[in-house]
């Protein structure tokens, strides 16, 4: 079945456990991040084999799957709940991250409501400019959590790297441990969870520094592609291939590579560039930007992506024909992997070195 990602559970698992005793010595432990995987059982199973020590998802959707895949595995909603799905929240989730206290609110109501108790991380804006309380504002937050019934204050957190690009260092996560020190002693508490952010603090984590009061990371993409995301690079010991996306030719034939007639804009609103190269061996996939992100595949040695529409990627064979029905394997980025894995046209085969390859579908 085409197109595919193919999946080794067994790399993954690798990849996890790798992290989780290299950050154990430095007494952080890991919340293994499912949002790319829309919290697939096979992967969950992976990643509690390797001995994370909760899970965590930013669809309270993919937290549901995994409750009632992963038995009493401890669960971590990592983005801000919406009003809407507070009833969700608390029943799915173990612990939610929040920024907002009418969110804290709602979600008291309704852990009442289902005679729950819920775990609340206040999240901490150090910089990256994406969600976080401000740190002048956290004593205050932190007060005002505490009155509501039904809610537990686990810890806090913040979250760097995602959309400024800023970098985890000895600056702000000293000032996230100096936040931590400053509550327990106003508040008369220990803090549970100081969580320092995601793949990207593995740098600032791994090199001897001292971590303070961090003792928990958020892992994804480091576990599931074997690179850090400060500069995508692999990390030594791990797999960066535990996915493929496999794409099949529907189409081969030698075409000039560059258009003609009058250039407007594509079906994407771009207006395409291309140099004049001569007759190429040109390959049709079956594949397009409705799976994926063209801009996150690599393709075998020889090869070069030329475009893509909805439907299909246009590639540039090499020296090689292509005959139609040739499968051609892709390795992948992040952007590339979430959009396979949440598109309803690609399918999934699990490989598992203890049994065989299992197909999977959406």
């Amino acid at each position: 079945m085409t197109p595919r990602l193919v999946i080794d559970l067994g790399k993954i698992q690798h990849n996890a456990r790798t992290l989780v005793e290299r950050l154990a010595k430095r007494n952080i432990s890991v919340t293994g991040v499912t949002k790319a995987t829309l919290g697939s059982p096979e992967i969950v199973e992976a990643l509690l084999r390797a001995g994370v020590s909760s899970l965590g998802d930013s669809r309270i959707e993919n937290i549901e799957t995994m409750r009632h895949a992963s038995g009493p595995a401890s669960m971590t909603l990592i983005r801000s709940p919406m009003l809407s799905q507070v009833d969700l929240v608390v029943t799915h989730a173990d612990i939610s991250f929040n920024t907002e206290l009418d969110v804290i609110s709602k979600l008291s109501s309704a852990a009442q409501r289902a005679k729950l108790t819920h775990g609340i991380v206040l999240m901490v804006e150090l910089g990256d400019l994406r969600e976080g309380i401000m740190p002048g504002d956290i004593e205050n937050t932190v007060r005002e959590t505490l009155r509501f019934p039904s809610i537990v204050l686990r810890g806090i957190g913040t979250n760097l790297a995602c959309r400024s690009g800023v970098s985890p260092d000895n600056t702000n996560m000293a000032e996230l441990s100096s936040l931590a020190d400053s509550i327990d002693a106003t508040f008369g508490m220990v803090l549970g969870i100081i969580s320092g952010g995601n793949s990207a603090n593995l740098q600032w984590a791994l090199s001897g520094t001292d971590a303070g009061r961090v003792n928990d990371l958020r892992l994804g993409e480091s576990i599931l592609l074997g690179r850090e995301t400060l500069h995508r690079q692999p990390i030594e010991g791990l797999h960066t291939d535990a996915f493929t996306l496999v794409a099949e030719v529907i189409e081969s034939k030698v075409k000039p590579s560059k258009p003609w007639g009058e250039i407007a804009q594509n079906a994407f609103g771009e207006k395409a560039s291309a140099t004049d190269r001569g007759d190429v061996s040109q390959v049709l996939l079956a594949v397009g930007r409705q799976d994926t992100d063209p801009d996150g595949l690599q393709p075998p040695a020889g090869m070069v992506i030329l475009g893509a529409s909805s439907d299909h990627l246009i590639v540039d064979s090499g020296s090689s024909r292509m005959s139609v029905g040739t499968e051609v394997a892709f390795d992948l980025n992040y952007s590339a992997l979430v959009r396979a894995m949440t598109s309803p046209f690609v399918a999934r085969v699990m490989k598992d070195d203890r049994s065989r390859a299992s197909l999977a579908t959406l």
